[in-house]
Parts: C-alpha cells; sequence; structure tokens
C-alpha cells in the first residue's frame, strides 16, 4: 500500500516499524529501510522525523550506549494516516523504553532483521512488517481469571519464492537472553505442545483459527558469552528430549541457534539444532547438501 499525501514513502514505512517493533536502533532502522546507504543517511532521517516530532529517542542505559527510537503520539496519527497500518500503533513512556524489556525486544527485533536481510539474498518476502511481537494465543476456553494463554515473544510469516509458486512459512519465535534458568525456559517451550492439544468445546485446534498449519518454534540463545550459550542450548535440547508433553506431540518442532551464528552466517546456514534434528540444519530443517566424492 503507497502512503497518502504529505508524508514521504520512507518516512512512513519507519513511523510503521517503530509502531509495530516498539523500539529501534538507528542501525535497526538502516538495516531495515536503507539496505546498503550509511549510517549517516539513517540519522539525517531520524533526525528529520524526530524534528517534527513524528519519533522521540532515548539514550540507552549500560557500558555501550546506543541511541533507542520510538513513536510519539503525533507519529502513531501519522502512521496511521500514511495508510500503511490500519490502526495508530500504541505508544510508549521513556521510562518503558529504557526498562528492564527493552533489551528483550532489540534482541528479538535484531534476530528477525537477520531474516529481513536473508530474504533480500534470496529473492523472497520478508519486509519490514512481517512479524509481530507478543502474539497471545489461547490454550482454553476459559474465561477471567481460569484463561491460560501462551504469549509468543513473536510471530513471523516468510513468503519463500519457490518456482513459480510462493510458500507461506510461519513460525514462532522465543529469544532467550540467559535471564531465566533452563528448566524456566524449556517450561515456556514446552507450552507449544499444550497449544498443539488445545481444543475448543467441539474438540478442534484452538491454533487452527490463526495458522494454516501449526508454525514450528524457532529459539534464539543471546545476552551471555558464547561457551555459556552452548552449554544453555545443549542442556535445554536434553530437557525436552525426555519431556513427555514434547514426546507426545511430535508435531512441534524446535530449533534452537546462537545469536552469534544468526548474525555471522544467516537462517540460511545450518546453524540450528534440536531434539529432533542430530546434524545442523538451517531454519526450514533442511541439511546442507553432501558434495560427491571425486
Amino acid at each position: 500500500m503507497s502512503p497518502r499525501p504529505g508524508l514521504p514513502r520512507i518516512s512512513a514505512e519507519i513511523l510503521a516499524s517503530l509502531g509495530q517493533h516498539r523500539v529501534l536502533t538507528t542501525d535497526q532502522v538502516r538495516r531495515l529501510h536503507l539496505p546498503g546507504r550509511s549510517s549517516r543517511r539513517a540519522q539525517q532521517l531520524l533526525a528529520h522525523l524526530w524534528a517534527a516530532g513524528l519519533i522521540e529517542r532515548v539514550q540507552s542505559p549500560g557500558d555501550l550506549p546506543r541511541r533507542l527510537w520510538f513513536l510519539s503520539q503525533s507519529g502513531a496519527k501519522a502512521a496511521k494516516t500514511s495508510g500503511i497500518v490500519s490502526e495508530a500503533p500504541p505508544t510508549l513512556e521513556p521510562e518503558q523504553v529504557t526498562g528492564p524489556l527493552q533489551e528483550h525486544t532489540l534482541a528479538v527485533n535484531d534476530s528477525m532483521i537477520q531474516f529481513v536481510e536473508a530474504a533480500r539474498e534470496q529473492g523472497d518476502e520478508f519486509g519490514p512488517l512481517a512479524w509481530r511481537h507478543e502474539v497471545v494465543h489461547p490454550l482454553g476456553t476459559g474465561r477471567g481469571r481460569r484463561r491460560h494463554v501462551l504469549r509468543a515473544d513473536a510471530v513471523m510469516t516468510y513468503l519463500r519464492l519457490e518456482g513459480n509458486g510462493v510458500l507461506v512459512e510461519q513460525r514462532f519465535i522465543e529469544v532467550d537472553r540467559a535471564t531465566l534458568s533452563v528448566d524456566r525456559l524449556t517450561a515456556e517451550l514446552v507450552a507449544y505442545a499444550h497449544l498443539f492439544r488445545a481444543a475448543d468445546d467441539q474438540g478442534d485446534p484452538l491454533w487452527k483459527s490463526m495458522y494454516p498449519a501449526f508454525p514450528p518454534v524457532i529459539c534464539v540463545f543471546s545476552g551471555a558469552p558464547r561457551d555459556g550459550l552452548e552449554r544453555r542450548r545443549s542442556t535445554a535440547i536434553a530437557l525436552l528430549a525426555s519431556d513427555p508433553d514434547l514426546t507426545r506431540s511430535p508435531s512441534v518442532d524446535v530449533l534452537f541457534c546462537l545469536g552469534h551464528d544468526l548474525r555471522q552466517h544467516g537462517p540460511f546456514a545450518p546453524i540450528f539444532t534440536g531434539a529432533n534434528h542430530r546434524e545442523p540444519v538451517d531454519w526450514l530443517g533442511r541439511q546442507p547438501a553432501k558434495e560427491a566424492n571425486p
């Protein structure tokens, strides 16, 4: 959809991204919307939107401060007026942007941007609005306090071009920054088996109202040194392999990767492992082609 008159397309697209993904760094905006352009160009565009009162900015806390960008109330209205989004996105307060959840949100966005860049190389379709955050899934038909839900960190929809056709690849995304114990992490992942089996009063799977097929789960480990993340991944795989809820639901596939590898090699490299995959695979579950002996 083209933006309505009054706002340049690139500006409207940036506002829509900030609205959907809550907070982005300057480099994330550049990689999403200005591939091949300099950081300076991204800074100029963002400064223009900030001067117009459409976005806000804060400095991230920590040893490596970064400028974080998010929508203002005026920017949310402009995003809707542009026609790219159907509703005005919610906005955040500066305290929320610099709060404990901002690093997790940035990590989710960074993982998804790896897929954006891979899609460009592959000629597929996975744009700046192709993933949604904090997607709620009911685990039963209860209401109020009886309502149990699974809240995915994100859900992505990737359009893969193959021959003359288009394959729709959806994935549940979980990003683990080593802030939970491994048993709590695996419990959150086992909840996807509960979602797979959750049914309405007629016995129909609840997830079918949202997805044509049950999406596999991708869990990205980040936020700690590599050796610690590798141990964490190995422990999680071992726990899931012996979990009775998952063994009862073999259709639920969970793949793990390290954020380091995702950034360095991209999702089409064999960097993913899981309880159902003894050899490394890419994000589609494919093993690399073996070279023929000479």
